[in-house]
């Protein structure tokens, strides 16, 4: 079985209030097309991020129309869809009822959060009820880099070093926050599934060793109590289409494999086929592939 753990489709609102997605990303007839043509069985549907809630007035709003519409198409169409519900993170008294709304009445089976909101990172204690409820009702959290004033975006605005360096980088510093913060070690039970490999982090892990190694040495930095690799080794990581080797392999040494789960980061990527066949070139066991590629996935949502 092949479960894409990274893909997208947005609301017809959504698409008319953002300054950069097309009707493509409202075809939900060509994503089906999609994974028939290239063996997909499901997929994830998680929010890419966007600036619709500048026209539409809130998150709050945006978050309402994402997650009816997104449960129409997961209602229509059960086998092949699983939904990731946003979340109003502008009205912090309605996330939970957000939640239990999409998830007992909609049908969604994740929660998707962006790695920041205007420079909030995800460690902050606006989150902390929602690590708890995702810990008490196993529910995995998608992260997907934030793609509006991602970190750099202040000193540097470029099409397109902005989302070949900020945005990885923007998840990066989500993850290293929540490690600074305890949030890796405290809610070592909840599934944060971070996109395109967790950004550099696990690029880093040695770094992060070696540096905190000496830093606690003569007490520069907080006692985390424990090793900084040993916590990173709790999040997955999504593979967002990649073809190549080198993310693979820093992951798989970091993470192992079953901490990493294929995505396709459909309609933005189109080389599907590619992206299924850099895990099956991988020189590791088929079960490890068979893992990578669906059921791992399949495990945390069963």
């Amino acid at each position: 079985m092949i479960i894409d753990a990274h893909s997208h489709w947005l609301p017809q609102d959504i698409i008319n209030n953002a300054h950069f997605f097309h009707q493509g990303w409202g075809d939900i007839e060509a994503h089906l097309k999609m994974m028939d043509e290239t063996g997909i069985d499901m997929a994830v549907l998680s929010y890419p991020t966007s600036d619709a809630h500048l026209k539409l007035g809130s998150i709050s709003k945006v978050a309402r129309i994402y997650n009816d519409n997104v449960g129409k198409i997961i209602k229509r169409y059960p086998s092949r869809f699983i939904g990731a519900s946003i979340l109003p993170i502008d009205n912090g008294q309605d996330i939970l009822d957000e939640i239990k709304r999409a998830t007992e009445k909609l049908g969604f089976k994740a929660i998707s959060l962006a790695s920041s909101y205007n420079g909030k990172y995800l460690d902050d204690v606006l989150f902390l009820p929602v690590y708890n409820e995702a810990a008490q009702k196993n529910i995995p959290v998608f992260v997907h880099s934030q793609i509006i004033n991602p970190i750099g975006f202040e000193r540097v605005k470029d099409p397109l070093l902005t989302p070949v360096i900020e945005y990885v980088f923007d998840t990066t510093i989500c993850i290293g926050k929540l490690l600074m913060a305890d949030i890796l070690r405290e809610f070592a039970g909840v599934k944060f599934i971070f996109a395109y490999f967790g950004g550099v982090i696990t690029h880093l892990a040695g770094r992060f060793e070696a540096t905190y190694g000496m830093l606690r040495g003569i007490n520069f930095v907080k006692d985390l109590k424990g090793n900084p690799g040993e916590y990173l080794k709790n999040i997955y990581v999504d593979t967002s289409g990649d073809t190549k080797d080198t993310n693979f392999q820093a992951a798989l040494e970091l993470l192992g494999p079953g901490h990493i789960l294929w995505g396709s980061d459909w309609p933005a990527k189109k080389d599907i086929a590619g992206s299924i066949n850099a895990v099956r070139n991988l020189k590791i066991s088929q079960e490890d592939k068979q893992n990578i590629l669906g059921k791992n996935l399949e495990g945390m949502l069963s």
